[in-house]
C-alpha cells in the first residue's frame, strides 16, 4: 500500500498533557500525559480502564474536559476535523461502521472531499480492495461479507485516505483465530504509518514496539511492549 502523504520517515509525535476526560459526572481519565513516537504501539488495561476513551481523543471524537492533545502536529482539541483527516479510526465492530451498500461504495465514501476525480477515486479504490483481498467482492452487498471480510472492509475503508496515524480499537475481539491472525498481520507488518492497537489481545500487543498500560483512568505504565505486558500479567498471577 503507498505511504501516507506528506510524512516524514520517523513517526511523529503523540502527546497528551495533563488530560482529564469527565462524561456524564464520571470521570474516565484523569491527569493523563504521555508522549510517545514508537511505530507500533499497544494500549492495554482491564474493561473500564480509560484505552478506548485515550483512543478517541487521538482523532478527536472525545473531546477531553481538560488538557491538550497533539497528534501528527496537530491540535485534536482545538482542530478536531484536521485530527479526523490524519487519524484513521477503526471500531472493534465493523457493522457500526460500514455505511454503503456495496463493498466499493463504502470505500469510495471515505474518499468523497479528498479532492481526487472519479478515475483516481476509482483506482484507489481498487488498489485498496486488492490490497487486502476484497477485489473480487467490489461489487457485492457488503451485508453478505463474512465477519473476516468486513474487518477487513472497515480497515480498507479508513486506510483508502492513506491517514498519518491509524488507530484499531479492539480490532480482533469479534474476529476468529485465522481471521484476527490476518488483520494482526496487516496491523503490524503490512501498513507503512504508526498504528495504535488497543487491545486485550496481549499476544497481538507483545508485537508492537511499545505498550502503554492503563488502570482506572491513569497511565500506570509505558515501556517496551513485553516488559510491561510481562508486569501486567503478573499482576493477575
Amino acid at each position: 500500500m503507498p505511504a501516507p502523504e506528506h510524512t516524514s520517515s520517523a513517526p511523529a509525535r503523540i502527546v497528551l498533557h495533563d488530560v482529564s476526560v469527565t462524561l456524564d459526572a464520571r470521570r474516565i481519565l484523569e491527569d493523563v500525559s504521555l508522549e510517545v513516537d514508537a511505530h507500533r504501539i499497544a494500549v492495554i488495561g482491564a474493561n473500564g480502564s480509560g484505552k478506548s476513551t485515550f483512543a478517541r481523543l487521538l482523532n478527536g471524537l472525545v473531546k477531553p474536559s481538560s488538557g491538550s492533545v497533539h497528534v501528527h502536529g496537530v491540535d485534536a482539541v482545538a482542530r478536531p476535523a484536521e485530527a479526523r483527516h490524519r487519524v484513521g479510526f477503526v471500531f472493534s465492530s465493523p457493522d457500526a461502521q460500514i455505511l454503503m451498500p456495496t463493498v466499493a461504495e463504502d470505500v469510495a465514501l471515505s474518499l468523497n472531499r479528498s479532492g481526487l476525480d472519479r478515475a483516481d477515486v476509482t483506482r484507489r479504490v481498487e488498489q485498496t480492495l486488492a490490497a487486502y483481498g476484497l477485489i473480487e467482492h467490489a461489487d457485492a452487498p457488503a451485508y453478505t461479507l463474512s465477519g473476516g471480510q468486513k474487518q477487513l472492509l472497515a480497515l480498507a475503508s479508513v486506510l483508502v485516505r492513506r491517514p498519518h496515524l491509524l488507530v484499531a480499537d479492539e480490532p480482533t475481539t469479534l474476529l476468529d483465530r485465522g481471521n484476527a491472525r490476518r488483520v494482526g498481520n496487516i496491523l503490524i507488518d503490512e501498513l507503512p504509518m504508526q498504528v495504535v492497537i488497543v487491545t486485550h489481545d496481549l499476544e497481538l500487543a507483545r508485537r508492537c514496539d511499545v505498550a502503554v498500560l492503563f488502570d482506572r483512568g491513569r497511565v500506570q505504565a509505558v515501556g517496551a511492549a513485553d516488559e510491561i505486558i510481562g508486569g501486567y500479567e503478573r499482576m493477575f498471577v
